[in-house]
């Protein structure tokens, strides 16, 4: 039996009706007619930024002279380790060494340089550093407060700059102020002692290479993990100097033992502690060995435990040896020996002595600095007299390095700082 079709009925079968034509079967979206969902846009990833600072045409007469342009800042391909070139600060005279603070904000450049005032100083260059594209700012320049400083580094307490003053033979305290940029001295401390000859007396065999002892040369200064002390390698009058610093007043203080007394002519030039702050490695410029110390982190007392040599027993000829390095294992130590082109890597053991593992070839001339990227994952080496940076494929287990085939051109490297950028 039919029933009648009420006009209301009727309008909205229609309605369904024409809806349903116009989705498909069941209602069912059209995939002809149907507007895609457009992909989510990809998230930021930080990427890995290495800066690279070198000698320029500026420098102290008679050397520290060289072919770069400033401070070079490239983007490191994580996988790879390759560096790509993104700018060049070129506002800056000889940079030879360059720290980032902590917080990766603001980065501290030297001036290995003699004249930056009437007094003949070198300088220190604090830059403000974007942190999602690793650009600088330049924020001020200070005297060093004295000639040709070698080497810088921040405080465990962020608050101050510490700096070697090469040829002027001394070291000094640079307050850091609330925006980054530097203050005057605090503190500049001379050290004095007697002669010392220009070779050490455990030389490898046929070594001529000397290093100058007409004075107080400071090569290193950088405090112990804990803060409480801050040392200081002396390579003209081989001692290691320690002292406390007084954080309110930025004065550096002796030590109950002012200073540690090395091998005479070995030239002590840098150093690392492991990771409790117990064991210190020295590395000494002329005769190329690591001094191995136990620190007392109460009193800053240094006292030997062992001396091994950079190269391997069949190596003959001259050799200096420049950077030394400890993995973020602590399992190993890494060295570059200028003259002999070579990298040494030893294995650390259970009671802090080393045992030299390989020496591997630089596959350039004159390797400097060495670095570590931020993930531990490549080695970087400054080679000065090549113009080029050179990288290793690191084994965090085994401590070997393997060759990755990359050279970055770089004119006349000699320090490396990274940081990774934010999103």
């Amino acid at each position: 039996m039919s029933h009648p079709v009420s006009r209301r009925s009727f309008a909205v079968g229609l309605v369904a009706g024409v809806a349903a034509a116009g989705t498909g079967v069941a209602g069912a979206a059209d995939p002809e007619k149907a507007v895609p969902t457009p992909p989510p846009p990809p998230k930021p990833v930080a990427k890995t930024i290495c800066f690279v600072g070198g000698y320029t045409k500026h420098g102290p007469p008679g050397g520290g002279t060289g072919n770069g342009q400033g401070i070079s800042v490239f983007d490191m391909d994580r996988d790879t380790g390759v560096l790509t070139p993104i700018t060049t600060f070129t506002d800056i005279a000889s940079p030879s060494f360059l720290a980032i603070s902590k917080d990766q904000r603001f980065l501290y450049a030297l001036s290995e340089i003699d004249d930056f005032n009437k007094d003949g100083d070198g300088s220190v260059t604090a830059f403000a550093i974007d942190p999602k594209t690793g650009s600088l700012r330049k924020l001020n320049v200070v005297s060093s407060k004295g000639a040709v400083p070698a080497h810088l580094s921040i405080h465990h307490s962020g608050r101050y700059v510490l700096v070697a003053n090469y040829v002027g033979g001394c070291v000094a305290v640079l307050p850091i102020r609330s925006d980054g940029s530097l203050g005057e001295a605090s503190d500049v401390v001379h050290n004095t002692g007697p002669r010392q000859p220009e070779r050490a007396s455990d030389n490898p065999q046929g070594n001529f290479a000397v290093s100058d002892h007409s004075g107080s040369h400071p090569h290193m200064i950088h405090s112990d993990p804990s803060g409480k002390f801050v040392l200081a390698d002396d390579a003209g009058l081989d001692r290691v100097y320690v002292w406390t610093l007084n954080i309110d007043t930025g004065k550096l203080i002796p030590a109950k033992t002012p200073y540690y007394d090395m091998e005479p002519g070995s030239a002590p030039r840098h150093f690392q502690f492991n990771h409790s702050g117990r064991i210190l490695y020295n590395l000494c410029e002329q005769d190329s060995k690591v001094v191995v110390s136990n620190f007392d982190p109460a009193t800053g007392a240094i006292s030997d435990i062992q001396t091994v040599s950079t190269v391997t027993s069949h190596f003959r000829g001259s050799t200096l040896a420049a950077e030394i390095l400890i993995s973020a294992s602590g399992k190993f130590v890494y060295v570059s020996n200028r003259l002999g082109d070579s990298l040494a890597v030893f294995a650390i053991g259970a009671d802090g002595t080393l045992t030299l593992q390989d020496e591997v070839w630089m596959h350039a001339d004159y390797g400097r600095a060495l670095m570590f990227d931020p993930s531990g994952a490549f080695l970087f080496c400054a080679n000065q007299r090549s113009d080029a940076v050179t990288s290793f494929k690191v084994d965090k287990k085994t401590g070997e390095i393997a060759f990755t085939n990359n050279f970055t051109p770089v004119g006349s490297p000699t320090t490396f700082a990274f940081m990774n950028t934010q999103v």
